[in-house]
């Protein structure tokens, strides 16, 4: 009987296959690329080759069918693919005879290229267009990239190519040229837990938001991680999903226990940060993916400060803008910013160690440090504050100190007159003139002593006519010379 049950029961599709989207509305995310392709479907203007470039599970390869299927629909609805009919069913099967899916990882050599070099001569066998879809394209050799290079330039109206690759930068630039390239970006959290509240509604699975919201989490911006994330909860949990199992499963750590972990460290509670570690550790929780989450987190508030109190990510809960709002208060951004470069620090550091937890720890007590310690701009800024109004930054509490006294100016000199300090008295005169004439009895000198010692003799009319005697009495006022003795 058990073997006879498992018979009966239908037979089980993986949900990334399951709700893989089939029209351009499905497609998640990738609203610029579709309405490209939806426009050069309805204007007719198709290119020979296209390049959808981007991370996993985002939707390359399901935009390079549905694309596929709108060339070759029988009955298109607008730029939409019916679904119905027998192209748009050969194609989703994936055994459509003019629609060719080729492995770029393992066909990848020039003999591989040279069979789709001969294949396009030939026309389609019941479509409009014969299309190659080549995925990981990037894959190719170079030889093999050349010898595509004149069928892509130039291929038959009849072949449509489209590449697919995560890494655009390896394909070359003579590829590239010759296509028209869209990037594919990741899908935002919310979006993908959207799409997982559909789904479990559709497959009567009940869901917490907070699980879910885990789930996109750690999709890390791919919907087919995140679809095969729910598949296996379901079969761990049996269709009753909370938050506790996802973060068991897959080693996450709560947004709440994340958020008290980024407030510890702005806190500078180092006994909580090291009691957090120890938790997430013994929980077995992925610590490598703790510094990418909490340098995420302090991004936010370094945007929610930055805008002025809004939050500039369509990723965030209403809590978690609350929860980024009360954190953000009072901290200063350049802290803030220091913090965010050293877990950038951390996560590079944590590629390269063994011992994670240790160097998780030593990385959040020096995050806590610089949350906490003033830095040198702080302290020269208090210095320069003190100096220039110390007084009235303090309240006026403290009392004045009166000014000392200037000391009295010293009393005016009195006038001076120039002529006291400078006319000879009538006594010195009367000496000068005593001492010429002992001069005169004195008995003449030696000669060469006469020549040393004798002095010129002045007359009265080169007195009269000294420039030095008329220039002070010209500097005295009222000055004039009485009488020469």
């Amino acid at each position: 009987m058990p073997e006879s049950n498992a018979e009966n029961r239908p037979r089980h599709v993986a949900l990334p296959l399951k709700y893989r989207p089939m029209t351009f509305e499905d497609v998640v995310g990738q609203d610029h690329v579709i309405r490209t392709l939806r426009h050069a479907l309805e204007s007719g203007r198709v290119a020979n080759a296209y390049l959808f470039v981007g991370s996993r599970g985002i939707g390359k390869t399901t935009l390079s069918r549905i694309f596929a299927k709108a060339l070759n629909c029988l009955s298109p609805k607008g730029a939409e693919p019916c679904g119905e009919c027998e192209n748009c069913r050969q194609i989703a099967e994936g055994r459509s005879l003019d629609v060719v899916e080729i492995d770029g990882a393992s066909h990848n050599k020039v003999e591989d290229v040279h069979d789709i070099i001969e294949s396009v001569k030939f026309a389609p066998n019941v479509s409009k267009y014969r299309i190659f879809i080549i995925d990981e394209v990037h894959m190719l050799s170079a030889a093999a990239f050349n010898a595509l290079l004149k069928t892509l330039e130039e291929p038959p109206p009849h072949v449509k190519f489209i590449f697919a690759t995560t890494e655009g930068d390896k394909v070359l630039p003579t590829i590239v040229s010759r296509c028209q390239r869209f990037d594919l970006r990741r899908i935002r959290t919310a979006q993908i837990a959207g799409r997982l509240r559909k789904i479990c509604d559709a497959e009567g699975v009940k869901a917490t938001d907070d699980a879910l919201l885990a789930i996109a989490r750690g999709a890390e911006g791919g919907m087919r991680d995140a679809l095969s994330s729910l598949d296996q909860l379901i079969a761990f949990s049996g269709g009753d999903i909370t938050e506790e199992d996802a973060l068991s499963v897959f080693g996450l750590v709560s947004r709440k226990a994340l958020e008290d972990l980024a407030g510890a460290i702005l806190k500078g509670d180092s006994a909580a940060i090291l009691k957090s570690v120890d938790a997430f550790d013994s929980a077995g929780k992925n610590m490598r993916r703790i510094s990418g989450e909490l340098m995420a987190h302090f991004r936010n508030i370094l945007v929610y400060n930055a805008m002025g109190g809004k939050s500039a990510s369509a990723d965030l809960t209403p809590d978690q803008v609350k929860t980024i709002a009360e954190q953000a208060k009072g901290v200063d951004s350049g802290r803030v910013f220091r913090i965010a470069d050293r877990l950038s620090e951390l996560e590079d550091r944590l590629r390269h160690v063994l011992s994670v937890r240790t160097v998780i720890e030593m990385a959040l007590l020096k995050c806590a440090r610089i949350a906490t310690v003033a830095t040198v701009e702080e302290l020269m800024q208090a210095v320069r504050a003190l100096k220039s109004g110390g007084q009235a930054a303090s309240g006026g509490t403290a009392p004045e100190r009166p000014a000392p006294a200037a000391p009295p100016p010293p009393p005016p000199a009195p006038p001076r007159r120039m002529y006291e300090a400078t006319l000879p008295t009538a006594a010195e005169i009367a000496a000068a003139a005593a001492a010429k004439k002992t001069q005169a009895a004195a008995p003449p000198p030696p000669p060469q002593a006469a020549e040393q010692a004798a002095e010129p003799k002045i007359s009265r009319r080169e007195l009269l006519d000294d420039p030095a005697l008329n220039d002070l009495l010209a500097s005295v006022p009222g000055a004039r010379i009485a009488e020469i003795k």
